[in-house]
């Protein structure tokens, strides 16, 4: 069993994904044949339930695009329904502290080294492996990403780097500028910010995990990516959809005379 997402990863090589919150495996079906190295199924910012984030995750199998997911909050429970569908990563948003940190990669892991129980029918199918090789397997090949979205994150990050068991420190930039007392903003270019980055990125190397981000453009992810961010999503199922219709929009009324 082998995640072909960590493996990139893990080679230093980067991955260009985008977001999903429009709860639609139609849609999802037609970017998972785009191009796209992963997708990430939003449950906590969009209406999709577990059976929902099921048939996206059915819409992406056989497709080269990784599955991913990004859980409500930091709860072994919520955690568990996630991972039992058959994602190959997990994001966890919100985690703040390093006790926070723990129980979010613990929640991901079975034991030994945590506490995820044992059962779901989905995950071998979506690796594409026997059960058995997956529970053997699960611990080294899920990726786990926790969100640094707030200054408490930032305050303690070196010690939560330091963490075993997960691989990702993921960025909420709308979240992260919020806390930093900034408004809010996917593409923010505040000095503060950007010093915030630049500081996720280095502790990020200097403890052999990858820096992660969201952005809203491809020149915007560009940037991330000479910085030092080698997992990076660009826009959602939502903004390309309206982004390409608005283009539509406004160059059918500049021929329309309006």
């Amino acid at each position: 069993m082998q995640n072909q997402l960590l493996s990139r990863l893990r080679t230093r090589r980067g991955v260009i994904g985008s977001w999903l919150n429009l709860a639609s495996p139609i849609a999802t079906e037609l970017l998972a044949h785009t191009g796209f190295d992963f997708l990430v199924v939003d449950t906590e910012h969009s209406p999709t339930d577990t059976e929902t984030l099921i048939q996206m995750l059915q819409a992406m199998q056989g497709t080269p695009v990784a599955p991913l997911a990004r859980v409500m909050g930091n709860d072994v429970n919520l955690i568990k329904r996630v991972l039992d569908a058959g994602v190959h990563g997990i994001v966890i948003p919100m985690v703040n502290t390093p006790d926070e940190a723990r129980r979010a990669i613990a929640s991901c892991r079975y034991p030994p080294q945590g506490v995820r129980s044992v059962g779901g029918l989905r995950p071998p199918l979506s690796f594409g492996v026997p059960r058995a090789e997956y529970l053997a397997e699960a611990n080294h090949e899920v990726l786990v990403a926790l969100q640094v979205e707030h200054t408490d994150t930032l305050s303690r990050l070196e010690e939560i780097a330091a963490l075993p068991g997960f691989d990702c420190l993921f960025v909420g930039p709308n979240d992260l500028c919020a806390s930093l007392g900034l408004p809010p903003l996917l593409e923010p270019t505040y000095p503060t910010y950007e010093a915030a980055l630049q500081y996720i990125v280095t502790v990020a190397q200097r403890h052999e995990k990858v820096a992660g981000i969201l952005t809203g453009t491809a020149s915007t992810a560009r940037q991330r990516w000479e910085q030092g961010f080698r997992l990076i999503a660009i826009g959602s199922d939502a903004a390309l959809m309206t982004g390409a219709a608005q283009a539509v929009v406004t160059a059918a009324r500049e021929f329309r005379g309006d």
